[in-house]
């Protein structure tokens, strides 16, 4: 099939785009990478009165950093990210998450913040933006800038809190520090796939006790699901008397995995809970969790 018709615009900063977003009505749509939009115009099940290319506008493409945060601005490409050295040892979970998304054909056009913005339950980086206590940078014209929280931002599959007026100009991630032990493991069909069952997150141990724990669930219910009784279980809590079992359980029961052509809902727990009973005793080197 062929796109329906549609008008195109390429702004060159900003403050254009939002003054076409705020003019639109709701009938535009933004174009990235366009890994995802473009298969759905040519299938029609997207339909905008305006297209907005934002590829020429350099302001949203690039990485900084301070003390406390890391900024990556929405419109960096994947490959970009991926191939940053400084970011890497920022943000090693990022990066190691980001490492699964796509193929490196898609990463050759994907963008960070298109990723985040689309909101895929099994994709990894809305869960690594829940994980690590992200915060997602909006612009309007009529309202200025606000952030949103990453774990607040999704609302349902596809669904967040962006405005048809707003675009996302840029992801903060805090800096968890050098002694941070990072968290990861999906199970996909194929590499590239989007995962069945996917954990990230990252946790910090000081003097034998877990001072901060960060974890979310990527393709276990529908939006990024943050693991919270696990990690309030977790905070204080010492390495060694730890329970991964009893952790996964709660870790578990956050969740809300569904049933679809790919696996089932049973399934989707029986290797959440194993997954992550594994996947943390072998990042804190419990030897129960491999048992």
């Amino acid at each position: 099939m062929k796109p329906a018709p549609f008008d195109y615009v390429a702004p060159g900063s900003v403050a254009e785009t939002l003054d076409v977003l705020a003019e639109a009505g709701g009938g535009a749509t933004l174009l990235a990478g366009g890994q995802t939009l473009m298969p759905l115009l040519a299938l029609r099940m997207s339909q905008p009165f305006i297209l907005v290319d934002v590829n020429k506008i350099e302001g949203i493409r690039g990485v900084s950093h301070t003390a406390e945060t890391t900024r990556i601005a929405a419109g960096t490409r994947q490959a970009v990210a991926l191939a940053d050295a400084e970011l890497k040892g920022a943000q090693p979970v990022f990066n190691l998450a980001l490492s699964h998304v796509g193929h490196h054909q898609t990463r050759n056009r994907g963008t960070i913040g298109g990723s985040v913005s689309l909101g895929e339950p099994a994709a990894e980086m809305p869960a690594t933006a829940v994980a690590l206590g992200a915060e997602v940078e909006i612009h309007s014209r009529d309202r200025g800038v606000r952030r949103v929280k990453a774990e607040e931002f999704y609302l349902g599959p596809y669904m967040t809190v962006l405005e048809p007026d707003e675009l996302v100009t840029a992801i903060h991630y805090p800096r968890w520090g050098s002694d941070a032990i990072t968290v990861f493991r999906e199970v996909a069909q194929r590499p590239g796939d989007f995962a069945l069952v996917g954990l990230v997150g990252r946790v910090r141990v000081a003097q034998g006790k877990i001072a901060e724990a960060g974890l979310a669930w990527f393709g276990m219910g529908p939006t990024p699901i943050k693991a919270r009784q696990a990690e309030a279980a977790l905070i204080g809590a010492s390495v060694s008397d730890i329970d991964t079992r009893a952790i996964a359980e709660l870790a578990v029961a956050d969740t809300d995995p569904f049933t679809d052509h790919h696996a089932t809902a049973h399934y989707r727990r029986t290797v959440g809970r194993r997954i992550f009973g594994r996947t943390l005793g072998e990042a804190l080197n419990i030897q129960q969790a491999a048992a």
